[in-house]
């Protein structure tokens, strides 16, 4: 009788221990001060919104003379965010073509050399103040849109945003250009810096099928662009909306709600109004103000917002 004798097991291999993450000092310094950064952007957000909110209750009830001769708060907040919205669009309606050709010639028309000189001028435009703006609108566009507003009057008179009468050239519509200009470089600079970041094997290839440079932008350079052209757009809005001694120094403001675009009866902005009682103001006055800046942080906050969705709606379809 024979017996069998079972083969040994296999050795086992010795089981290695996962290496120990080494942490060191300028990590840890690093992830710090990068943690306190945005909890500090956080907590002064937090901190501005908080004494906008308090400092506006007390103008909840605010009427008459407290409410600059408005009946409540919200009859004379009303025409000064009609006023600013209005401004914005204007600007963005100016700007954005403007900017996009622009941003255009320099990644994908003009040499280098030229590119690069452009370039510099247009960012050179996020440089000059506000009241530089200002007194450039205040003292030289007025003048020269003036005879142009006259034109508009008598050829289309018969729309309403150009019923006029033409009386001067401070008007919404010469605000709206000047904004235009201050939210130019803005939207230039964000757009050029896309519009470089288009995979080149993506333009090749558009060329290479027969597609003309304009149709290559339109198929290769435009869809991959989507997202970034719309946070610019919404960058430039937002430098709009909250633009202060520029309109303040432009606008011969009213304080109604019209679409006319070229009449001396025009509406303010909150920033602007803000800019030019403030000084004047005491007591509730003081809230009812503060409650406008309340209702701009508001409405810039929704902007913000609105922007990220749409730039990340456009990069998932893109």
């Amino acid at each position: 009788m024979t017996t069998t004798q079972a083969e040994p097991a296999p050795p086992v291999p010795p089981t290695e221990e996962a290496p120990q993450r080494v942490t060191r000092a300028g990590d840890s310094i690093f992830r710090g001060l990068a943690t306190g950064a945005g909890l500090m952007i956080m907590l002064a957000l937090a901190g501005v919104a908080i004494f906008l909110v308090l400092q506006s209750i007390p103008a909840i009830g605010a009427s008459g003379d407290q409410a600059y001769g408005a009946d409540n708060i919200v009859v004379y907040i009303w025409p000064l965010l009609f006023g600013t919205i209005l401004a914005a669009v204007i600007a963005l309606i100016i700007a954005t073509p403007l900017a996009i050709g622009v941003a255009l010639v320099i990644s994908n028309y003009a040499p280098r050399r030229i590119a690069r000189l452009l370039g510099y001028l247009i960012d050179l435009l996020a440089a000059v103040p506000s009241v530089v703006y200002g007194l450039w609108g205040r003292e030289t566009l007025q003048g020269w849109v003036f005879p142009i507003y006259d034109w508009l009057h008598d050829t289309l008179g018969f729309l309403p945003f150009f019923a006029g009468p033409v009386t001067t050239g401070r008007t919404i519509l010469t605000a709206g250009v000047v904004l235009a200009v201050m939210a130019l470089p803005i939207i230039t600079a964000l757009c050029r810096e896309v519009f470089l970041q288009t995979p080149v094997m993506h333009q090749e290839a558009a060329l290479a099928l027969g597609a003309t440079r304009w149709e290559m932008i339109r198929m290769a350079v435009f869809p991959y662009s989507r997202s970034g052209i719309t946070s610019a757009v919404m960058l430039g809005l937002g430098r709009a909306l909250g633009e202060t001694m520029a309109v303040a120094m432009v606008l011969s403001a009213a304080g109604v709600v019209t679409f006319n675009l070229i009449s001396s009866q025009n509406p303010s902005t909150i920033a602007a109004n803000i800019a030019l009682n403030y000084a004047n103001a005491s007591g509730t006055k003081t809230n009812v103000l503060i409650a406008g800046g309340l209702v701009l942080f508001v409405v810039t906050f929704a902007v913000n917002f609105l922007g990220r969705w749409l730039a990340a709606r456009g990069q998932v379809k893109a």
